[in-house]
C-alpha cells in the first residue's frame, strides 16, 4: 500500500523512459509532483508542476529543488558514451543536486544509480552491496561517484539517500541477461515507495531488481527499507529462450554482469 509521505515530491529526468513510467505512479506518494527535465516534460496535470532545468546549471537546479520535501533523481545520462556529457549531467549535475538539497533543507533523496557500478563482476558471482565498486565504463564511474557523493552528504549533512542500482527496467526482459537483471516498472515504483516511506533510511545501497529466480545480487543488507518485489522475469523465461541464441561464453558481455557495456568505446 502506498502512503502519501510527502507534500511536494521532485522527479528529475521526468521526460526519460523511466521518468515517464514513474510519472503516473508517483502521484500516489505525494500531493504535488514536481517534474523536471532539460526538455519540456509535457503539460502538467492538476497535481503536477513542471520545471525545465539543466542539471549542469547550479542556479537552475537550486530553483528546481526549492520547496520540495524529497527528491527522486532519475535525471542524467543513462548510457555509456563520451565523457563530456557524462561529466556535465552525472558528475557536476549530481553535485549541483546535493548542494541544492543541502541549501533547501531536503533530507531524503532516491538516487538512480546503476548495476554498471559493479559491471566487472562476473555473471557466475553473487555479490552484496558492500563489495567494492567495479565500474564497467565511464557511465558506471559516474554512478559510483554519485554513490560516494551521497555518502558524504549523509555523513556531513544528514541527507538520507537510497542509491538504487537499477538493473534493466523495461516492460519485459529483452534478452537472457535481463532474466537476472530485470526490474518491472511496478517493482521500481514499489522500491522507490519503500525508500520514501521507511522511517530511517540512512545511506542505503540497494539493487533494483524484481523477484527473479536467477540473480547476481543479494539485497539482504537493505531489508530495513521494506521493499518486496511482486513481479518476476520467470514469467518471460520460456519466450526469451525461444527467441534468443545460446550465449557465447567467450564473449565478455556474457562473462561479466555489465553485459555489452564492458566492451563499448573508445570514445573520441
Amino acid at each position: 500500500m502506498n502512503v502519501k509521505t510527502h507534500q511536494r515530491l521532485l522527479l528529475t529526468g521526468a521526460a526519460g523512459g523511466l521518468g515517464q513510467a514513474l510519472r503516473t505512479r508517483l502521484k500516489a506518494n505525494c500531493e504535488i509532483l514536481r517534474l523536471s527535465d532539460r526538455v519540456d516534460p509535457g503539460q502538467a496535470a492538476a497535481h503536477e508542476e513542471c520545471v525545465i532545468a539543466d542539471l549542469a546549471d547550479a542556479d537552475a537546479v537550486n530553483a528546481m529543488v526549492q520547496g520540495v520535501d524529497a527528491i527522486v533523481h532519475m535525471g542524467g545520462v543513462s548510457v555509456e558514451g563520451a565523457f563530456a556529457p557524462i561529466l556535465q549531467a552525472n558528475i557536476l549535475g549530481v553535485f549541483n543536486l546535493y548542494e541544492a538539497a543541502r541549501k533547501n533543507g531536503v533530507k531524503r533523496v532516491v538516487f538512480a544509480s546503476s548495476n554498471h557500478v559493479t559491471g566487472f563482476y562476473r555473471q557466475c558471482e553473487t555479490i552484496t552491496t558492500d563489495r567494492p565498486a567495479r565500474p564497467d565504463g565511464l557511465y558506471g564511474v559516474s554512478k559510483a561517484f554519485g554513490e560516494d557523493l551521497s555518502r558524504f552528504y549523509f555523513d556531513r549533512y544528514g541527507i538520507e539517500t537510497a542509491c538504487v542500482r537499477i538493473g534493466s527496467s523495461f516492460a519485459e526482459p529483452r534478452d537472457r541477461r535481463m532474466l537476472a537483471t530485470w526490474l518491472s516498472f511496478d517493482d521500481l515504483h514499489r522500491l522507490i515507495s519503500a525508500c520514501l516511506s521507511t522511517p530511517v533510511l540512512g545511506h542505503t545501497i540497494i539493487f533494483g531488481m524484481s523477484d527473479n529466480s536467477a540473480t547476481w545480487w543479494d539485497n539482504a543488507q537493505a531489508r530495513h527499507v521494506g521493499y518486496v518485489a511482486k513481479d518476476s522475469s520467470d514469467t518471460f523465461r520460456e519466450a526469451v529462450f525461444a527467441r534468443t541464441a545460446a550465449p557465447d561464453l567467450s564473449d565478455p558481455a556474457v562473462q561479466f554482469q555489465g553485459g555489452a557495456f564492458v566492451r563499448t568505446g573508445p570514445f573520441e
